[in-house]
């Protein structure tokens, strides 16, 4: 990661206004929206598939192991198609420069969180946090090693070099780690209804955005003072 400040859109390409609301800020996109909901989708489906296979009393419940198995399969092969269509959306790929930038006020966080500070001021944040780009560059990677190790399950003689029995003990071992992961990010979800009503409905609340995502907000607001700036300059000429 880079320790550079956030950007914004690329010069010359705004994004497709949307209704603003009264009192709430918008925090992301139809695209990021769909994007989030899908992996979300396939990631429930590929665990739970993973458990009815793993774990004996649910492999006996349900049944239809064969089936299992080929949900498990194309689940997972299709984790990163959501990221790759995501590409297509500008804002999309303005977060995830957000999201691969580790500023300043982010090792800031860090310190706070390790300190046990509870205070919004001594937790600034940009669009996401830097638990949030934790997450998300670790999970990222998670999920290509996951990939990579199932296909070599599912092609045996992929790569000689590797063992099955290998890849089934980083496959397994990961998957467990996954896991406790994902249920950590659900529960911080399940503990901020404003963030869940973000990702839902793509705005947030202005005085919970300025408490959690302090600098993000004030960008935003930069970014809307210098618009208005542009379009009550006269045209050259004119």
């Amino acid at each position: 990661m880079r320790s550079t400040a956030g950007s914004t859109t690329p010069t010359g390409t705004m994004p497709r206004p949307e209704p603003q609301q009264p009192g709430r800020v918008r925090r992301f996109s139809t695209a990021e929206r769909m994007v989030h909901r899908a992996t979300g989708l396939l990631m429930l489906a590929c665990l739970v598939s993973a458990a009815c296979l793993y774990l004996a009393p649910l492999a006996q419940l349900v049944g239809r192991r064969h089936l299992l198995v080929t949900v498990h399969e194309w689940t997972g092969i299709s984790l990163p198609l959501p990221y790759l269509l995501g590409l297509l959306s500008t804002e999309f790929r303005a977060d995830l420069r957000r999201l691969n930038r580790f500023a300043v006020y982010d090792r800031q966080w860090l310190r706070a969180v390790r300190r046990r500070r509870t205070s919004f001021d001594a937790r600034p944040a940009g669009k996401f946090n830097a638990g949030q780009k934790l997450y998300a560059g670790w999970l990222a990677g998670a999920v290509l090693v996951m990939a990579f190790t199932g296909l070599l399950m599912w092609f045996m003689g992929l790569l000689p070099l590797i063992s099955r029995t290998s890849a089934i003990f980083v496959h397994d071992l990961l998957a467990w780690a996954i896991v406790i992961v994902v249920l950590g990010h659900m529960r911080k979800a399940f503990a901020d209804p404003e963030a869940r009503l973000g990702m839902r409905t793509g705005y947030v609340d202005r005085a919970w955005a300025e408490r959690h995502h302090s600098r993000w907000l004030r960008g935003e607001r930069a970014i809307g003072a210098a618009a208005a700036g542009r379009a009550d300059t006269p045209h050259a000429g004119a």
